[in-house]
């Protein structure tokens, strides 16, 4: 059987799918919504030891522990990166990989090298400074109003800085089925449009959401409906 396993993006946490979770197993399917390492309730970590091989590893061993199986690996946002990562180590788990609004690299590339110029020259600095982590931004960056910015506002946590240094692969990817869902409105849609032209350009089905780039949250049916199409 076909199993989601949902990988959030930065100052999220599991706690981000909780809307869209129950409508893929309304349609018989098993889904799994981990927390990575240093985010969301796991935000105790220490921000200095954790890398994207961190995050790539929790994944891994989610697989490998829940012996999962035909897995369509969804990766929101900077989680992009981690599934790259996970599919360079061993795909032999996977089924398909979904990029939701999400870094897409070329293999050598972190994802500071994604990032505009000054944004990334900014959090270098931090680093080098001792800083270790990114502050979170107000739920409304993501496309969120009201009662749902609210609830938001008071689960997102500080983002550790390091997992952006490292390349999720530095060699290309073995084939496998893969599709892009571009949030077409709000704060970050000019930043994932770029990697919805590289998705096209791989010649992977790329689908648009009218929403912001929390679309699990602000479009969980029509969301789910895709992410269906993929399995």
């Amino acid at each position: 059987m076909v199993t989601f396993v949902l990988v959030h993006g930065s100052w999220h946490g599991g706690w981000c799918w909780k809307r869209l979770a129950p409508l893929l197993r309304a349609e018989g399917r098993d889904v799994y919504a981990p927390t990575l390492t240093g985010m969301g309730e796991r935000a105790h970590a220490a921000p200095a030891e954790i890398r994207l091989a961190t995050h790539v590893d929790d994944i891994l061993r989610l697989l490998l522990f829940e012996d999962l199986h035909e897995v369509v690996l969804v990766g929101h946002s900077y989680a992009g990166m981690v599934i790259t990562g996970v599919a360079a180590r061993d795909a032999t788990r996977l089924r398909a990989l979904v990029y939701l609004d999400a870094y897409l690299p070329e293999p050598g590339e972190c994802e500071l090298d994604l990032w505009p110029p000054a944004e990334a020259a900014s959090a270098r600095a931090d680093l080098a400074a001792g800083r270790m982590v990114r502050p979170k931004l107000p739920a409304e960056a993501f496309g969120l109003q009201g009662v749902d910015a609210a609830w938001a506002e008071v689960r997102l946590t500080p983002q550790p800085l390091s997992v952006y240094l490292d390349p999720a692969t530095r060699a290309p990817l073995a084939p496998i089925p893969a599709r892009f869902i571009h949030c077409a409105e709000g704060r970050w849609a000019a930043r994932f449009a770029t990697f919805a032209a590289r998705a096209r350009a791989r010649g992977w089905p790329v689908e648009e959401l009218a929403t912001g780039h929390d679309a699990m949250l602000t479009m969980p049916d029509a969301l789910a409906k895709l992410l269906l199409r993929a399995a």
